[in-house]
């Protein structure tokens, strides 16, 4: 336990998710000994974001204006879209360099334990998407975890009337694993995505 402000800094560090009390005191301690400069540009920074950034009106991704520059780029594929998660998610993906299309992100999981269900996510928006006939094919790209497959099962029940094409991301052996070290679920997963092999 600290005095007063370095304890409140230490508590607000702490809440920061991947943040645990080790980190959050050496973060704080960090800025204790950092150039003011330095902790200024910081604090700037933080409001800036806060202040300047928004969500996507079509995706619901972060954007910088009324939409994301890749709702805005007119080489999208905009037929096909891309459920995720979050906005992280959408990073992750575009990564790859593999999927022209567009996003839409869910902001979070359907989750009964946590109290999130369907009303709590972007679900009407991406149905109001669906509903001009554009849209040929709906990538579920959620967390291959239990809330994420609730979702993706939710989903897929709630479009299947539109007689659009329905896929899942493939799930299971990462590239370099040993198939010794992989769980259950993973390697069933790996079977029932198992491809032809073209050679």
């Amino acid at each position: 336990m600290y005095e007063g402000v370095v304890q409140n800094l230490i508590d607000e560090l702490g809440l920061l998710p991947g943040v645990g009390p080790k980190s959050a005191q050496r973060i704080a301690f960090h800025l204790l000994a950092a150039d003011p400069v330095d902790v200024k540009r910081l604090a700037h920074a933080l409001l800036e974001v806060k202040d300047k950034v928004r969500f996507c009106r079509v995706c619901g991704n972060v954007a910088a204006e009324e939409e994301c520059r890749i709702c805005r780029d007119p080489r999208r594929d905009t037929h096909v879209i891309c459920v995720v998660e979050e906005s992280k998610d959408v990073v992750a993906i575009e990564r790859t360099r593999e999927f022209r299309g567009t996003y839409h992100v869910l902001g979070g999981a359907i989750s009964p334990i946590d109290g999130v269900g369907p009303d709590d996510l972007r679900i009407r928006e991406l149905m109001a998407r669906l509903a001009d006939g554009r849209v040929t094919e709906l990538i579920l790209a959620t967390d291959p975890n239990l809330e994420g497959e609730a979702t993706a099962t939710y989903l897929a029940r709630l479009v299947k009337p539109m007689g659009i094409k329905v896929t899942r991301l493939a799930s299971g052996l990462p590239v370099g694993g040993d198939l010794e070290y992989a769980d259950e679920v993973t390697l069933g997963r790996a079977f029932e995505g198992r491809r032809l092999l073209d050679v």
